[in-house]
C-alpha cells in the first residue's frame, strides 16, 4: 500500500490549465483573476465582499487591525486551534484569554464563555474567535446573541469549513463565512484545505467600512483611490495613509483558487461520504469515541453541516495508535497541541492544567485520512488497521 496523508491536494489538469493561462497573460499579480476569485468566494458563501490575501494568518492579522485590536483589547478563543487564531491578537498587543472547549465537540464551550464574561465588568473583553475546528461548524447565531449582550465583535475562524453550515432558530442553513453573525470570517487555501492555492486566504464581510480598511492594510496602507486621496498630483499619485503589509495574493494562485472552486461542492459531498463510512465503521467499536457534530450535541439527529477538514477519532493510547499506523503507510496526525502549552504562551503566564478538557482531549486525539482522492480501498485499509490496534 502507497503511504496515506491524513490529508491530501487535488490538482487537476483544468487547475493546471488554468495556472498557465494566467502565466501567459498579462497580470502575475494585481490583476483581474484576484477580483474574480474574490467575487466568486462571496458568492459561495453567501458574504458580501471578499478580499483574497497571502495567507489564513494573514487574514486572521488584517482582522484584527481592521477591527482595532490595541494594547487594551482582551480576546477570547479556544485552546484547539492552530495558533494563528491567538497569535493575530498578540501581533496587534491584545491580550488572548483561552476558554476551554466542550468535550464532545472539541469546539469552545459557550457556557464556558459565558461564565467568562459574567466574571468581570462589562467592557473588560473586546471581542471572540470561535473556531469551525475540523469543519464542525460553530452555532454563531448562539455566540452573536452573548457577543451583542456584552459588546463583543466575532472573527469566525472557518479554515476547516468553507461549504460547512449550521442550521439556525429559525430552520435557516447559515454558511461558514457568510457573516450573517460574524463581523468577519478567514478562510485558509493551504494545500490540504478544502480549496487549495498552495498557499492563500481569504476574508468575508458584509461590513464595507470592514472591508475598505481591509483592502488599504493589504496593500501598505496605500490607496489610489481618487475619493480618498487627501491630494491628487497626477495619475501616478498614491497616498500611504496607514501602516499596512504587503499581504496580497498572486494572480496565478487566485486562478487556481476559481477552477478548486469550481468542484468545491463535489469535494465536500465526497468529504462527508467518506466521514460516514468512517461513522459507521466505528459506531459500535469499544475504545474508540468520534468527536460530535455541534448540533448533534444539542439536538440528536438534528441536520449537521460540518465539512470535514478532519475526521477525528478519540482513543486511549493515542501514541501507540499513532505508531502503529505509521508502520503501515498510514500518516494519520494530530491536531492541535493546545495553544496554552506552547511555550510562548506558557511564558506570558499559561500553563498545563489550565484548561483541563482541551489537554485531556489532545491526549486521546487523532486525525484519520480525510481528502477527497482518498480510494474506498485505502479508507478500508486504514478502518481495518486502527480496528485491529483498538481490539
Amino acid at each position: 500500500m502507497e503511504p496515506i496523508p491524513y490529508g491530501r491536494q487535488h490538482i487537476t489538469q483544468d487547475d493546471i490549465d488554468a495556472v498557465v493561462a494566467t502565466l501567459q497573460s498579462d497580470f502575475l499579480t494585481q490583476g483581474p483573476k484576484v477580483a474574480e476569485f474574490e467575487q466568486s468566494f462571496a458568492n459561495y458563501v453567501g458574504a458580501k465582499y471578499a478580499v483574497a490575501v497571502s495567507n489564513g494568518t494573514a487574514a486572521l492579522h488584517l482582522c484584527a487591525m481592521a477591527l482595532g485590536v490595541n494594547e487594551k483589547s482582551r480576546v477570547i478563543t479556544t485552546p484547539i486551534t492552530f495558533v494563528a487564531s491567538a497569535n493575530c491578537v498578540r501581533y496587534c498587543g491584545g491580550t488572548i484569554e483561552f476558554v476551554d472547549i466542550d468535550p464532545t465537540t472539541a469546539l469552545l464551550d459557550i457556557n464556558k464563555v459565558r461564565a467568562l464574561l459574567e466574571s468581570k465588568p462589562k467592557g473588560y473583553y473586546t471581542g471572540i474567535i470561535p473556531v469551525d475546528f475540523a469543519g464542525n461548524t460553530v452555532n454563531l447565531e448562539e455566540f452573536r446573541k452573548l457577543a451583542d449582550e456584552y459588546g463583543l465583535w466575532i472573527i469566525e475562524d472557518a479554515c476547516h469549513a468553507p461549504g460547512g453550515y449550521f442550521i439556525d432558530s429559525n430552520g435557516e442553513k447559515q454558511l461558514c463565512g457568510n457573516s450573517n453573525y460574524a463581523d468577519l470570517a478567514i478562510f485558509s487555501f493551504h494545500p490540504v484545505k478544502h480549496i487549495a492555492t498552495g498557499e492563500g486566504g481569504m476574508i468575508t464581510t458584509n461590513d464595507e467600512a470592514l472591508y475598505q480598511k481591509l483592502l488599504l492594510y493589504r496593500t501598505h496602507g496605500i490607496t489610489r483611490d481618487p475619493q480618498l486621496l487627501e491630494e491628487n498630483h497626477g495619475p501616478w499619485y498614491m497616498e500611504m495613509q496607514e501602516l499596512g503589509y504587503n499581504y496580497r495574493i498572486p494572480d496565478m494562485l487566485c486562478a487556481l483558487g476559481i477552477s478548486q472552486l469550481q468542484r468545491a461542492d463535489a469535494g465536500l459531498a465526497r468529504r462527508r461520504g467518506i466521514a460516514k463510512v468512517y461513522d459507521e465503521a466505528f459506531a459500535y467499536v469499544d475504545g474508540i469515541e468520534i468527536l460530535q457534530t455541534a448540533t448533534e450535541a444539542l439536538q440528536e439527529d438534528s441536520e449537521t453541516g460540518h465539512a470535514y477538514h478532519l475526521y477525528v477519532i478519540k482513543v486511549a493510547d493515542r501514541k501507540g495508535l499513532y505508531d502503529f499506523l505509521r508502520t503501515h503507510n498510514i500518516f494519520a496526525q494530530v491536531h492541535y497541541i493546545p495553544a496554552h502549552t506552547m511555550p510562548y504562551y506558557r511564558d506570558l503566564g499559561f500553563k498545563k492544567g489550565d484548561y483541563p478538557e482541551a489537554e485531556l482531549y489532545y491526549s486521546q486525539c487523532l486525525s484519520l485520512p480525510m481528502y477527497p482522492s482518498l480510494t474506498a480501498e485505502e479508507q478500508e485499509f486504514v478502518i481495518e488497521k486502527v480496528k485491529e490496534f483498538v481490539k
